[in-house]
C-alpha cells in the first residue's frame, strides 16, 4: 500500500471528527452505550485521529502546545492495543467536549499557519 503524504493524513482529522458528530447526533449517553456499532465506529475514528496527529509537524505541535497532542496519541494507543480497557464515560466526554475543542483549534492552526487546508464544516 503506498504511503500517504502528511497533508492527506492531517486532513483525516476533521473528516473523522465530522463522522463522529454524524454518528452520535441526537444520542444520549445511555443510547450511545447500548449502540455497539456506533461505539465501534467512534473508536475507529478516534484511532484515525490519533494516527493522523502523529504526522503533524513537531514545530506546529510545539507552537500549539495547549492542544493535548500526546493524550490524543495515547487514546489512539488504548483503542488499538488495549481496547478491553475502553471507558465509555471517557469516550463520551471526548465526543461531546474534546473533539469540538480540537476541531476549533485545528481551524485556528490552519488559519494561522496555512499548514494544510483542512476541510472544517
Amino acid at each position: 500500500m503506498p504511503a500517504r503524504d502528511r497533508n492527506m493524513r492531517v486532513e483525516d482529522i476533521p473528516e473523522a471528527i465530522q463522522e463522529i458528530i454524524q454518528y452520535t447526533d441526537g444520542m444520549t449517553f445511555e443510547a450511545f452505550c447500548k449502540d455497539k456499532k456506533t461505539v465501534k465506529a467512534v473508536l475507529y475514528c478516534i484511532a484515525v485521529i490519533g494516527e493522523a496527529v502523529r504526522h503533524i509537524p513537531h514545530d506546529v505541535r510545539m507552537k500549539y502546545s495547549e492542544i493535548p497532542w500526546r493524550e490524543i496519541g495515547d487514546m489512539r494507543n488504548v483503542v488499538i492495543h488495549e481496547y478491553f480497557r475502553i471507558d465509555t464515560d471517557i469516550l463520551w466526554k471526548t465526543v461531546c467536549y474534546d473533539l469540538l475543542l480540537l476541531e476549533s483549534s485545528l481551524k485556528r492552526i490552519t488559519d494561522e499557519s496555512g499548514m494544510v487546508q483542512l476541510r472544517l464544516r
